[in-house]
Parts: C-alpha cells; structure tokens; sequence
C-alpha cells in the first residue's frame, strides 16, 4: 500500500522503471545487455561476489546471470540469491547446451533459461515474461496472506466478541426472568456495568467496520494538504472524555504554527487514535498523558506519552506484530483486536516515516512518529 500524491506530484511516485542486474564477465556482453534493455534501469557486476554487493546495496527485479564467470559462477550465484531471497527472478544465461548444468540451475530454482549467443528479441521477451510471472506470483500470495488475514481476523472477532454479547445477554435474561431484584443495591451497579460492555461492544463494531473498509477491502490512501497539529488536537478531543473518565491528568504542549503537510488524514487519524487508546488503555487511574511534537528542517514529530507501568523488554520487539497484545495481567481479556499498533506503523511507513517505541517498566511508554521534510507543503 503506498500512498497516492495526487497534490504534490514531486514526490515519489510508483514510476520507476524496472530494475535488471545484469551479471557477465564480459563488458561486452553486459553492455549489449544494457543497450537491448533501454525500457528498463540496468545495472552491472562482473562476477558473483560484485552482483551480491550490489543486491545489498538495491533491490532489483530481475537478475540475468551468465554460468561461466570467475570467482563466483552463475549457478553459485543463483543458489546464494536464492537462499537469501527465494521470490528474487533469475534468468540463467549459458552458451553450453549441458543438460547437467539445465538440471542444476532448475533444482536452484532459476527462473528461465537464455542460449547464448543472445538473441535481443529472445532476450526482451524472457525477461517480459519472467516480469509478468514475478507480478502473478507476487499476487498469489497476497490473495493467500489476505484469505489467512481475513480468517485469523474472523476468529478474534468470534472471541472478542462473545464476552460482552454474553455479559448483555445473560443479564437481560436474569432481568426477563426476574432473578434479578431491581431494588437490590448492587442493582445499579450491575446496569452500570452491562453499559460497559454495551459501550465496549460499540467501540469493537465501530473498528471491526474500520478494519474492514481499510484493511480488508484495500480503500486506497488519498493525500491532501493539512495541518499535523490541527489533526493530533482534533483526536485529543475526542479523547478528553474517556481520560477524565479514568482520571487521568492530560498535557498537551503543541504550541506555534505548523506548516501543512501531505498526507492521508483517515491513517494519520488512525495512528494517533491507536497511540491515544494505549495510552489511556494501560495507564492506571490517576496516571498522566502527554501530547508533544516538534517540526525541525528535516522533519515533523508527535510525541504520546504516559507514566503506566510500561513494557517488559522481551516483549518490546512485538507490540508492533499483527494481534499481539500486551497483557500484564495475564488474563486473557485485553480489549481490542490487538491490530493498532501493526497498520500504525505501517500507515506511517506509507508516508515514508517512522515510529519509534520506547518503554521502561514502572516508569511509562513514549511512542514517536517522525515524518520526512518531503511531505511539507509550502503551500499556505
């Protein structure tokens, strides 16, 4: 998912030609290549041990590999691409008819097959090919990880939701049936607490239809120019109910103009709503939030902060995995579906930033997402 700069067309687009790694000992050879291969961005390397240097350095779509090269032969190289990135499309080229080195080169995975001398049209049309199949490939199993999504997202909605169903049910039940004496004292108390649930299971509703508007249907990004500021204290709003509720103190120190930037207001929202919800989620009654940001020259940065009792460091490398959720209770019965802090970060990843978490235990959380100078629009 990228998102689509429709106002600032400067910006990275989903342009960029195709990239082929040509891989011969032969300037020649790799030359011609680089010629033939005009509608595509070509690089070279002269052996093995360069063409994995450079596959360090950039990512490219195709890798065209001779089989007689020195210090790292083709079939070498293909096993070591191979092993590092199994989807990476190679095409073999070779001047020997060899069913031996055919043979190898398959049970290495290669791709296609090019005899040399090369033939240009021969060339062309491989290497289309072997593009359209990477695309197939790449589709596959996006439609496989979307149908194990999807499945695994349909039996945390099946267990989230049964505990606030059952609550409401069964009381409604007692009530009908009148097991329940309405001047009993603790009769308020049990109305009060069906309205949680009541609540609880709004909230899940409202985001299981965000979740699947978004996530599961794939609604594109669309960018337009706003305020940062006037966003995060839009959200804060929206949040000033639920913090006095739990009684918790709140400091919001966004102070100044802030230029407009280019972004995508429903994911920013997003992520600020899921770093907000945390914070409150996890800070104990009594406890204190804050909201701070700072615009530098190379930069824009919200800061959401609190004094809970934080994360352990062993699970501090999860809290951004699909469905994991932090339960320092160990009961079981975290609410949420445990998904706001992946497609947070991964929202801010499409705007081509970052967010950083950092935890101390009994001491609090602070999570900061940072976004480039790029999405700064002088625009007034």
């Amino acid at each position: 998912m990228r998102l689509e700069m429709r106002e600032q067309p400067q910006l990275k687009q989903e342009t960029e030609l195709p990239t082929i790694l040509v891989v011969d000992d032969e300037e020649i050879i790799r030359d011609l290549c680089a010629r033939a291969l005009k509608d595509y961005r070509v690089l070279q390397a002269g052996n093995g041990q360069e063409a994995l240097k450079v596959l360090d350095r950039q990512a490219a779509d195709l890798v065209l590999v001779d089989v007689m090269m020195p210090v790292m032969n083709g079939l070498d190289l293909l096993q070591k691409i191979k092993e590092q990135d199994p989807s990476q499309m190679v095409i073999i080229m070779t001047g020997y008819a060899d069913k031996e080195v055919i043979l190898q080169a398959l049970k290495a995975h290669a791709d296609d097959f090019i005899q040399k001398p090369i033939n240009l049209l021969q060339l062309k049309t491989a290497i289309s090919k072997t593009l359209e199949k990477r695309d197939l490939r790449r589709e596959l199993v996006q439609l496989k990880q979307l149908d194990r999504i999807k499945t695994d997202f349909l039996s945390l909605i099946s267990h989230k939701l049964r505990t606030p169903i059952t609550s409401i049910s069964l009381f409604i039940q007692n009530l009908a049936s009148g097991a329940i004496d309405m001047e009993a004292p603790n009769f308020a108390d049990a109305v009060k607490a069906i309205h949680e649930e009541s609540d609880y299971l709004a909230y899940l509703i409202q985001d299981l239809l965000y979740y699947s508007d978004i996530i599961l249907q794939g609604v594109e990004a669309e960018a337009s120019r706003k305020d940062l500021k006037e966003i995060a204290v839009e959200i804060l709003g929206q949040k000033r109910q639920a913090i006095k509720q739990k009684g918790l103190t709140l400091h919001n120190t966004l102070s100044g103009n802030w230029p407009t930037a280019i972004v995508d207001q429903q994911r920013i929202s997003f992520v600020l709503n899921a770093l907000l919800d945390n914070a409150i989620k996890f800070t104990p009654e009594g406890g204190a939030i804050s909201l701070s940001g700072e615009v530098t020259d190379t930069e824009l940065s919200l800061t959401i902060a609190d004094n809970g009792p934080g994360i352990p460091a062993d699970e501090l490398p999860k809290v951004f995995e699909k469905f994991y959720q932090i339960d320092p209770a160990k009961t079981g019965q975290i609410r949420g579906f445990g998904l706001g802090l992946f497609y947070a970060k991964q929202f801010i990843r499409d705007h081509d930033g970052n967010i950083a978490l950092n935890s101390v235990p009994g001491k609090g959380t602070e999570v900061t997402i940072r976004l480039p100078h790029s999405v700064i629009s002088n625009a007034s």
